[in-house]
C-alpha cells in the first residue's frame, strides 16, 4: 500500500512535513494556562447544577421527598426523573425514556434529582436535604462469580436494541453476553499439535484519569441579538466540545442555532464520550431563564479506558514454533449499564491472532454485566487482546529455547493475507532498527543476574500502526488578501491534527507552515479529528487534495492578472511590487507555465523569476475538496492484511530481596508509514507508555466485597507512574510510505498500549508469573516471600 491515488503521495522532498518543534497553533494558550475548558466558563446571572450520585454500587430510588431541599435559601430549580421535562431530552435508541433514571449501575452514578442553585454549596446542602427512599440491590464487582448461576443481576434492564448491530445478536443468560466465533478445525489441530501451552492472563483496568474533568454550561437567547442566526432561540454550549451537533440535537436546535466558540475539549485518551454534566445544562438553563454550568469532580469521573478481562489460552504449535491452533476463552467486564460495547467481542474481529500464519483460531468469549465502574465511548480498543499473542511468542520461545523475535517472525503472516509467506517490510525494518538500539540479546527465564544482584529481565512485542479513521472530510482552503486560510471548527482535542494540516498545506503550496492561517471558527464544517490522532492522516490526505485545487486556482488566477493587470489602487494598497521582477511573467499564457515556490509565483522555466503571492494574485481565490483516502488496510483486514508496524523492546531489573521492579529501559521502533508532525508522534508514544506502565505496576482498583464500593477512586490512593518512575522512552522513528493516507501515512493510534511488556519482562527477570499491579508484595508473594 502507498499514498497513490492522491496528488503527490509520492513526493519525496519535505521541508515542512516532518519537521520537529513546529508550535501548535493553541500551544501558547495551553501552557500559559489562558486555555478555557468547560470548567472555566462562567457567565453573568450564572447558576449551578448538582447530580445526586448513588452511594451505592447498584441502586433504585423508588422515592424521593424534595420538600426541604427546595427549603433551602438559593435552591432555584429541582428536577426529578418523573418531571415530564426529562423525557424532552432525546437521544438513543428504544421506546422514550427519562433522560435521568431512577437506577444507578455503579457508585457514583448520577440518578433521579439534580439541583439548580445559586452556587455548588448550596447545591450540596439541597442535596443532603432530600428525603430518599433506596432499595438497595444486590451488586457485582467481581467479573468471575458475576457469571456464575445465580449471581445478583448487576443491570436491572437491557440496554435498547441498537440498530447499527448487524445480526445475529449474541445470545445472554443472567449477567452474560455470549460471542464466538471460529477459524478452520481447533480440535483437530489441537490433537495434531507437537507441543501446546496453556496459560491465564489478566487484563487490568486502565483508568482514563482525565486532569480536566468535564463541565459545560449553557444559556438560551431568544435570537434577537443576532439576525444572522435567523429566527428562533439559539443555545449556547460550552464545554461539550466536539459534540456541539450531538448536544443541539439533544434538544431539537439545529447545528447553525447551537453555538460553541471554546477550543479546548482536555485531555483525554481516546474517551470520546460525554457526561450527563456536558448535556444536562440546556434542559435547566431552559427552565430558569438563565445560564446554568454543571461540572463533575475528579472524583466523579473515575472510568475507565478498558475493562478488566481474564483470558485462558491454549496454542499448538510445532518443533519450529509455527503455531497451528489457538483457542482463546476470555471472560470480560462489560462493566455498568451503558459502558461502550468497543473492546468486548468487538476483539474477536481483530486480535492478535489474525496476524498469524496459523488458520485454527476459535475465540469465546463471556462478556460480564458488573457494577465495576463505566467505559465510555469510545474507551481503549486497541484491542484488548493483543498480548494474548505476545504472551504466547513468549512461551514458545521460552519452552523450544528460541528469540521471541524470531518465533514472531516466523509466525507472522505476508502483507497480503494469512496465506502470504512473505516478510512485512515495515516488520522487518522495526526489528532491524529496535535490535540494533537496544543491543537485543535474549536469554532464558532466570539465567541473568546484573552487577548489582538483581535479575534481569526482557520482552518483545509487535503491533500494527493502524489508521482505524474512517471519516469522509470536508476542506476548504481561501486565498485572502494575499494569505492562504485553513478554516475549521476544531477542536483541540491534544492530538494536534489541525497542524498536521496545515503543515501539508504550506508544503503543497510552497509555503512555510507559519504563513498558512488557521481559522478556527465552529461554524466551519471542517473537522480534522476522525478515529482519533490517526485521523490527523487521514484529514492530512483530504487537504493535500483541497490545497493542490487551490494552487490550481491560484495559478489560473495568476495567469487570469497578467492578461487582464487590475487597474492601481488611488490608495496604494497592495504589497509593492519589485521592479527587477515587473516583467517576470512575460510571455506566459498558461498556468501550466507557473508554480509556487517559497510564498511566490514563479516561473517553471526560471525559479528566479518571479512575484509574491499577494501581488501575483490580487484576486481572492477559493478551494474545496470533499472525500476521504482509500479504505486503511486495518479497516479491511482487520489485521489479516499488514502494512505499517512498531514494536516493542522492554527491560528490567527485579529485586527479588524486596519486589522492587525498574524499567531500565523501554525501546520504541514505530512505522505509522509517514512521519507528519514528530513532536505529535512522540508525545503519543510517551503517553501511551505510561499509560502501560501504569497500569502493570501501580495502578489497581480496590473495591469493599461487603459494599462493592470502590476504595481508592481519587488520584492519590490510586497510584500512577510519572516521569520520575520510569526511563525516558527511546524511539525510533520510521518511514516505509506504506500507508495508504498522507504521503504513504498511516498512524499510531494506541497500538503501542499494552498490558503486559513489562510482566513479561519481570517473568524473564525471575522464572515465576504475577498478574498485574506488579507491586513489591505481589512480586515478593510470587516468589514466596510474603
Amino acid at each position: 500500500m502507498a499514498d497513490i491515488a492522491g496528488v503527490n503521495g509520492q513526493r519525496e522532498d519535505f521541508r515542512v512535513v516532518g519537521k520537529p518543534n513546529l508550535p501548535g497553533k493553541l500551544s501558547y494558550a495551553l501552557a500559559t494556562g489562558l486555555a478555557k475548558f468547560g470548567m472555566d466558563y462562567t457567565a453573568p446571572n450564572m447558576l449551578h447544577a448538582k447530580f445526586l450520585r448513588s452511594p451505592y454500587p447498584n441502586a433504585v430510588v423508588k422515592s424521593v421527598d424534595i420538600t426541604r431541599a427546595k427549603a433551602v435559601p438559593g435552591v432555584v430549580d429541582i428536577v426529578t426523573w418523573e418531571d415530564p421535562d426529562m423525557y424532552t431530552v432525546g437521544g438513543g435508541f428504544g421506546p422514550p425514556a427519562p433522560y435521568l433514571e431512577n437506577w444507578a449501575s455503579e457508585e457514583n452514578e448520577e440518578i433521579a434529582v439534580v439541583v439548580v442553585a445559586e452556587d455548588e454549596d448550596i447545591c450540596e446542602e439541597a442535596l443532603r436535604q432530600l428525603d430518599i427512599e433506596w432499595d438497595v440491590l444486590p451488586f457485582v464487582i467481581d467479573v468471575k462469580k458475576g457469571r456464575e448461576e445465580g449471581a445478583p443481576r448487576a443491570h436491572i434492564k437491557e440496554p435498547p436494541p441498537n440498530p447499527f448491530s448487524p445480526p445475529p445478536v449474541a445470545p445472554r443468560k443472567g449477567n452474560v453476553t455470549y460471542a464466538d466465533t471460529t477459524q478452520g478445525d481447533v480440535d483437530k489441530a489441537l490433537a495434531e499439535a507437537k507441543h501446546i501451552v496453556e496459560f491465564e492472563l489478566k487484563l487490568p483496568a486502565f483508568l482514563s484519569g482525565m486532569p480536566n474533568p468535564p463541565a459545560s454550561i449553557a444559556w438560551w437567547d431568544d435570537g434577537s441579538d443576532d439576525p444572522y442566526l435567523g429566527e428562533g432561540p439559539n443555545l449556547h454550549i460550552e464545554g461539550a466540545v466536539q459534540r456541539r451537533t450531538n448536544v443541539g440535537a439533544m434538544y431539537g436546535v439545529s447545528n447553525e442555532k447551537t453555538i460553541q466558540r471554546g477550543l479546548f475539549q482536555g485531555g483525554r485518551y481516546c474517551d470520546w464520550g460525554l457526561r450527563k454534566s456536558q448535556e444536562i445544562t440546556p434542559l435547566l438553563a431552559r427552565r430558569t431563564g438563565r445560564p446554568v454550568r454543571c461540572a463533575n469532580t475528579r472524583e466523579e469521573t473515575f472510568d475507565f479506558l478498558m475493562n478488566e478481562r481474564f483470558m485462558y489460552l491454549k496454542v499448538g504449535f510445532d518443533d519450529t514454533g509455527l503455531i497451528s491452533a489457538i483457542d482463546d476463552w476470555s471472560v470480560a467486564d462489560n462493566g455498568s449499564f451503558g459502558s461502550s460495547s468497543f473492546g468486548a467481542a468487538n476483539d474477536q474481529g481483530y486480535g492478535p491472532y489474525y496476524t498469524l500464519k496459523c488458520p485454527n483460531i476459535r475465540q469465546r468469549m463471556d462478556v460480564v454485566d458488573t457494577n465495576r465502574g463505566k467505559m465510555y465511548l469510545s474507551g481503549q480498543h486497541c484491542p484488548f487482546n493483543w498480548d494474548s499473542g505476545t504472551m504466547a511468542i513468549y512461551l514458545i520461545a521460552e519452552k523450544l529455547n528460541m528469540d521471541p523475535v524470531d518465533v514472531a517472525k516466523l509466525n507472522l503472516h505476508g502483507p497480503d493475507s494469512q496465506e502470504d509467506m512473505r516478510p512485512v517490510p515495515s516488520f522487518e525494518a522495526c526489528l532491524e532498527a529496535g535490535k540494533k538500539m537496544m543491543n537485543w540479546e535474549p536469554h532464558r527465564a532466570g539465567a541473568k543476574t546484573l552487577p548489582d544482584g538483581r535479575r534481569h529481565g526482557a520482552s518483545f512485542r509487535y503491533q500494527i500502526c493502524p489508521r482505524h479513521a474512517f471519516s469522509g472530510y470536508e476542506c476548504k482552503l481561501e486565498l485572502r488578501n494575499g494569505v492562504v486560510h485553513m478554516p475549521t471548527q476544531g477542536p483541540c482535542t491534544g492530538i494536534y491534527a489541525v497542524e498536521c494540516n496545515a503543515m501539508v498545506v504550506a508544503e503543497e503550496l510552497g509555503l512555510e507552515y507559519s504563513d498558512v492561517a488557521i481559522d478556527f471558527d465552529y461554524r466551519e464544517i471542517f473537522t480534522p479529528v476522525g478515529g482519533g490522532s490517526d485521523g490527523s492522516t487521514a484529514s492530512a490526505w483530504a487537504m493535500k487534495e483541497c490545497a493542490n485545487i487551490l494552487k490550481r486556482n491560484i495559478l489560473e488566477a495568476a495567469v487570469e492578472q497578467i492578461k487582464n493587470p487590475p487597474a492601481p489602487s488611488m490608495f496604494g494598497f497592495g504589497a509593492p511590487e519589485d521592479p527587477a521582477q515587473k516583467n517576470a511573467f512575460e510571455g506566459i499564457t498558461s498556468a501550466d507555465e507557473l508554480d509556487l515556490v517559497g510564498g511566490r509565483v514563479v516561473r517553471r522555466d526560471d525559479n528566479t523569476r518571479g512575484k509574491p503571492l499577494g501581488v501575483a494574485v490580487a484576486a481572492n481565490v477559493f478551494a474545496t475538496f470533499s472525500g476521504r483516502p482509500p479504505v486503511s488496510l486495518w479497516t479491511a483486514g482487520m489485521g489479516k492484511m499488514l502494512d505499517t508496524m512498531n514494536i516493542v523492546f522492554t527491560e528490567v531489573a527485579v529485586d527479588e530481596e524486596t519486589g522492587e521492579v525498574e524499567i531500565l529501559r523501554n525501546g520504541i521502533v514505530a512505522d505509522p508509514g509517514k512521519v507528519l508532525r514528530p513532536t505529535s508522534l512522540e508525545s503519543q508514544i510517551d503517553q501511551v507508555m505510561y499509560f502501560s506502565q501504569s497500569c502493570q505496576l501501580l495502578g489497581e482498583f480496590v473495591y469493599d466485597p461487603k459494599t462493592g464500593l470502590q476504595l481508592n477512586n481519587n488520584m492519590i490512593d490510586h497510584k500512577r507512574t510519572t516521569m520520575l518512575d520510569v526511563p525516558p522512552v527511546e524511539s525510533v522513528l520510521l518511514e516505509t510510505r506504506s500507508g495508504n493516507a498522507a504521503y504513504g501515512a498511516s498512524g499510531i493510534s494506541h497500538s503501542l498500549c499494552n498490558t503486559h511488556a513489562i510482566i513479561i519482562a519481570i517473568h524473564n527477570a525471575i522464572g515465576v508469573w504475577v498478574d498485574p499491579p506488579a507491586t513489591p508484595d505481589v512480586v515478593l508473594r510470587a516468589l514466596g516471600k510474603a
